[in-house]
Formats: structure tokens, C-alpha cells, sequence
């Protein structure tokens, strides 16, 4: 809960940025600063994607052993290796080779990349020291600095952006807001590393098996960033190749990526959240061969993640549009919104099984699952723009997130040595949305001519919520939840009986 409030709050303000940006740079303006932010990405992704996971799951191994020593070395290794990689890729865009101009279809990116580039060094050993909070347990700690980099980035952003006396300009002052948010990050996580008792410990025995264990998860992650670079290149080259123009390109790529889909993800600041604090424990029973309490987490996790997305795909399969122009402005964003809302589902689904899968140490299944529905994905938007236009990218995304998830829970079928029990549970989660949706058009036709558009959907949108919680609630869907809290007040209670007994016989 501590662990997703904090991302819901930091998740508003990014998102309330989003809006900022959207209104001073307009979509073509957030079409280039998406692309230079994809480039950026899939460079930290190289650097520092599967260390920091690789570093926490290390430490609870480590501390399970009690070989404390071994933890800070980790951690040296870990700090070592993103060093040793951002440095060469920060020279790279500063030496303006021109290696790079094959990555964008827009000559304004690579500038925009260039103010950006140096907050990868700090923001890869920032992922290292973030590593050790996980390990750790400090949610609380990670949460806060992970908030206060947001809120640096949507202060820093709205004053220089302001401060723009042009297009081009503004654009290059929001890269500057992503520089020193990054930079801010970095201090403070430094300075409490070493506040709570952090050491740096030679790493030279360290860095063989901390780079063996990343390297799957750093190539998957590597490949993700790399796949939304590749979008950001093929789609709109694409466009552009079936009869529209430049600018066109560039605003139908900045309404659906940078407008739409942070809406379709919505869930995934929850779901993130429960998969951060998942991993350290499903790390911690794996190595003590909790099995059971095992198997009850993982299944506990996917059965949640899918009542969160059923519980909002109803709206915004009702309200898209108008949630689309409330936010936005902009009815077409909300059309994009309606049409890949259904995403939410297998979405939900792959951010847990990959990461309960990558806490197993299968990180080369997760790799593979991942491969599969990339592969539909860049087909998709390939080939399909020329049929359905930009509509290709959602239809891709949606196949992606799909087949990843089913390959995914089928390997958690395989690898657990308990099976979980889990396809019911979707089946009745997807049937929920039904009855949500209908009512949503019902409410929606019969009130938006009576209350208006924003006070008709803030009404519908909160009667369709509790109702979708009502019907889960009724068939069954909440037992998950409420079936662990009762067993854990259960075995809270036998063991205040045991202590207050012992009390007594003393």
C-alpha cells in the first residue's frame, strides 16, 4: 500500500506534466521529445536494467547466508558495470559520428538527446543504489525519492518550459527538467545510502556472477526499450510511406504514445507496485523453500492484477472520448483510449508473471516470452499501417502484452512446485466487464444530454466503478483478498494464544 500510493501521487504528477507539455509543445512537440526519451530509455535499459533487480535478489541471498561483506561488494559490482557502460554511450551521442541519425526519423531529436545524455550516468548508478533498497525493504525510502524526482521534473519542466520563447526552445528545456531530475536522484540516493550504513566493498569477486544473472534480464528490458526505438522509427517512416506527411506522422505518434497509452497504462503504477514488493518476497521463499506461501503470493498477485484492470477497462471502453477531451482537449486521444483499453488485461498479467518469473531465476524464459510478442508487435506496425493506419500500433501492443502474459503463466504452471490455479479466475474477471460496460452505455445515453460531458462522466464513471466491485463481489472474484486476510488473522491469532500461554505458564 505504502509502495503504491506513492506511485499513484508520482504517476499524477507525471501524468499532469504529460498534460502540461501536451498544451505548451503540442502533439508534434511531443512526438520528438517521446522519441528523444525512447532513445534515452533504451541506453538506460543497457546500462542498468537487470542490475538493480539482480543486485536486491543477490543481497537477500547473501544475507540469507550471512555473508554481509558479499552484499556490499554486489553492490560495488553493480555501480561498477553501469559505470562502465553509460560512460562510452554518453561519449557516443557527444561525438555527433552521425552513427546515431539512423535512430530517428527527425533530425530535432538528436539535440534534444544530447542535453538529456548526461543524466544516464546518474540515473544508472541511482538503479544500483535503488537495487539495495529493495534488498533491503525500504519501500518507504525508494518511494519518496522515486516521488521527489517526479515533482523535480514537473517544477523544473513548467518553469523552463515557460521560460521558452519558441517551439524548439521549449522542447529543449524539457529535456533539460528530465537532467536534473535525474541528477537530484542521484545525490539524495547516495547520500542516504551511506546515512543507513551503506559500505562499498571490493567487487572483483562479485562482478562475474552479478553481470551472469543480469545479462538475461538487461537483454530482455534492452529489448523492450529497443522495441518502443524501433516503433518510434518504423511507425512513423511508415506513415509517412503510405501518403502522410511529416508533421501529420509525428502528431498521430505523439496523440497515441504520448497521450493515449499513459492512460491505457494506468494500471501499471498499481501493478508495478505490487510486483516491487512481490520480488523480494518471492525471492526470500524461494530460497527457503517456503513453497506454499509461495504459490499463495504468486497466485494471490495475477488474481489481483486482473481485478484491478477489469475494474477500469469498463470505463474507459464507456467514457474514452470523453475522458479524452476533459484531459486532453481532445476527443480523438479518447477514441485511441477506447480502442486500447482491453490492453490493460494481458498487461496486468505480464508485469507480474515476468516478475515472479525473473524472482524464480528464469529470467531466459522471461526473455523468450518476451521475444514472441515483440515480434507480433513489430509485424504489426509494419505491415499494417497501410490498412489501418495508426490503429496498427494498438492491435500490436495488444498482441504483445497477450501472448507474453499466456506464455508466462504457463512457464509459472511449469516452474512452481505448486500449481497455481488461475485461468477461472480471468475468464470470470473478463466476463465482469460486460455487464460494467452496459451499464456505462446506458448511464452515458441518458445523462451526458441531461448533466453535460464532464459532470456526466465523473457521476457514470464512479457508478460504474462501485458497481463493477459490487458484481466482483458477488461472484467471487475479492475471495482471493479476502481469504488471505482471514488466514493471516487466523495465524496472528493462534500465535498471540501461543505467546499469551507461554506468559501465563511462566
Amino acid at each position: 500500500m505504502l509502495v503504491t500510493v506513492f506511485s499513484c501521487v508520482e504517476r499524477l504528477l507525471g501524468f499532469i506534466y504529460r498534460i502540461f507539455l501536451s498544451h505548451k509543445l503540442g502533439a508534434e512537440g511531443l512526438g520528438i521529445y517521446q522519441i528523444s526519451l525512447s532513445i534515452l530509455g533504451l541506453f538506460m535499459t543497457i546500462t542498468s536494467s537487470g542490475i538493480p533487480i539482480t543486485v536486491s535478489r543477490m543481497m537477500i541471498k547473501y544475507k540469507q547466508e550471512n555473508k554481509i561483506s558479499n552484499a556490499f561488494a554486489t553492490v560495488s559490482a553493480g555501480i561498477l558495470t553501469t559505470i562502465a557502460i553509460s560512460v562510452p554511450l554518453t561519449l557516443l551521442v557527444f561525438s555527433k559520428s552521425g552513427i546515431l541519425n539512423i535512430l530517428f526519423s527527425d533530425s530535432r531529436c538528436l539535440p534534444l538527446l544530447a542535453i538529456m545524455i548526461p543524466g544516464l550516468i546518474f540515473t544508472s548508478v541511482y538503479a544500483v543504489i535503488r537495487g539495495t533498497f529493495w534488498g533491503n525493504k525500504q519501500f518507504f525510502t525508494y518511494s519518496i525519492i522515486e516521488f521527489c524526482e517526479e515533482a523535480v521534473m514537473l517544477i523544473a519542466g513548467i518553469i523552463l518550459v515557460n521560460l521558452a520563447v519558441d517551439f524548439n526552445q521549449g522542447v529543449h528545456m524539457a529535456g533539460y527538467a528530465v537532467l536534473i531530475s535525474y541528477l537530484f536522484s542521484f545525490t539524495v540516493s547516495i547520500l542516504v545510502f551511506f546515512i543507513k550504513g551503506g559500505k562499498l566493498k571490493a567487487p572483483i569477486n562479485e562482478l562475474s556472477p552479478l553481470v551472469k544473472s543480469s545479462t538475461p534480464i538487461t537483454a530482455m528490458r534492452t529489448s523492450t526499450s529497443l522495441v518502443n526505438t524501433l516503433i518510434a522509427i518504423i511507425l512513423p517512416a511508415r506513415l509517412i510511406r503510405f501518403g502522410i506527411s511529416s508533421e501529420n506522422a509525428m502528431s498521430l505518434f505523439g496523440t497515441v504514445f504520448g497521450m493515449a497509452f499513459p492512460l491505457i497504462f494506468m494500471p501499471s503504477t498499481l501493478i508495478g507496485s505490487i510486483a516491487l514488493v512481490l520480488t523480494p518476497e518471492i525471492s526470500a521463499d524461494f530460497y527457503a523453500k517456503n513453497y506454499k506461501t509461495l504459490k499463495n503470493n504468486v497466485e494471490k498477485a495475477l488474481k489481483f492484477s486482473c481485478i484491478i484492470a477489469c475494474t477500469i477497462i469498463p470505463i474507459l471502453l464507456t467514457f474514452g472520448s470523453q475522458i479524452g477531451e476533459i484531459i486532453y482537449s481532445n476527443s480523438t486521444v479518447g477514441n485511441y483510449v477506447k480502442k486500447g483499453a482491453i490492453t490493460m488485461l494481458p498487461l496486468s498479467l505480464s508485469i507480474i508473471s515476468t516478475s515472479a518469473l525473473n524472482s524464480l531465476n528464469k529470467e531466459k524464459q522471461t526473455l523468450l516470452s518476451f521475444f514472441v510478442g515483440a515480434s507480433a508487435m513489430i509485424i504489426c506496425i509494419y505491415f499494417l499501417p497501410k490498412f489501418i493506419g495508426i490503429d496498427c500500433l494498438i492491435l500490436g501492443i495488444f498482441l504483445n502484452y497477450t501472448l507474453s502474459s499466456t506464455i508466462n503463466v504457463f512457464l509459472l504452471q511449469k516452474h512452481l512446485p505448486i500449481k497455481i490455479k488461475i485461468a477461472k479466475h480471468i475468464f470470470l474477471s473478463i466476463l465482469a466487464i460486460i455487464p460494467s460496460a452496459m451499464l456505462g452505455i446506458f448511464l452515458k445515453n441518458t445523462l451526458v444530454c441531461v448533466l453535460g460531458s464532464f459532470l456526466a462522466t465523473v457521476i457514470c464513471s464512479i457508478v460504474v466503478f462501485i458497481f463493477t466491485v459490487l458484481f466482483m463481489f458477488i461472484t467471487g472474484l475479492y475471495d482471493c483478498i479476502l481469504d488471505n486476510y482471514t488466514t493471516q488473522s487466523k495465524l496472528k491469532f493462534k500465535a498471540f494464544k501461543k505467546r499469551n500461554s507461554l506468559y501465563n505458564r511462566h
